[in-house]
């Protein structure tokens, strides 16, 4: 199970992360309120916990965008804000379950799983697709002509970003997060190398990669 988990409390996410990847779930971790729904949406996660009381966008904005795009994934909303319209406010504009700290780890456990459980067998958001490519939501991987295209996990992340905005230029900025989620020292080059190999690997597709200088990449059909 993939999990993204939005926590801006550093020791508060250490221990979340430990605990749920000891179970055996798969944890991407953001801090912030503006970059949870890129990480969301290059994640594809099985279920969302998400903290309210974050820096920049609030946990509430977060979900009600979320929603307003069509990302589907089950969210287990976590917070200290424990009042009665705080847990209406949050269910009214799409979460799926509530859990107020402090709480018990082995509940936000079991919680996690039963909205897993319930969200099959559509976990994940709609697949896109252009010139032939095919996203796997639920699996991550990128399809062609029904074959899963063998891809290190870099490129595979570029390309399903590239993919979920076909025609739109991404800036380089953006990419690297969603390409490096969990590594915040790399340096912007990175992403051009990212994009040279896979622009490599898109030849014969029908889609190319293109570079906009000042802006970033997209992708598009091949004239």
């Amino acid at each position: 199970m993939k999990l993204l988990l939005v926590e801006d409390n550093p020791e508060m996410q250490t221990t979340l992360q430990r605990a749920l990847r000891a179970s055996g779930m798969q944890v991407v971790a953001c801090t912030d309120g503006d970059r949870a729904l890129d990480r969301w949406r290059a994640s594809l996660p099985d279920v969302v916990v998400l903290d309210l009381s974050l820096p920049g966008r609030d946990g509430l904005e977060v979900l009600r965008d979320a929603r307003a795009e069509g990302l589907r994934a089950p969210v287990l909303i976590l917070t200290a804000r424990g009042t009665v319209g705080d847990r209406v406010l949050g269910l009214n504009i799409g979460a799926d379950d509530y859990l107020p700290k402090p709480f018990d780890l082995d509940e936000l456990e079991a919680r996690v799983r039963a909205l897993a459980r319930r969200a099959e067998p559509s976990l994940a958001e709609v697949a896109p697709e252009f010139c032939g490519l095919r996203v796997d939501a639920e699996q991550g991987a990128v399809y062609r002509g029904g074959q899963p295209m063998e891809l290190p996990p870099r490129e595979l992340a570029l390309l399903r970003a590239l993919l979920d905005r076909p025609g739109r230029a991404l800036a380089k900025e953006r990419l690297l997060e969603l390409v490096f989620p969990d590594d915040a020292a790399v340096q912007a080059e990175a992403i051009e190398v990212v994009a040279y190999r896979l622009r490599k690997r898109l030849l014969g597709t029908g889609a190319q990669l293109v570079t906009l200088r000042g802006l970033g990449y997209l992708l598009q059909a091949e004239p």
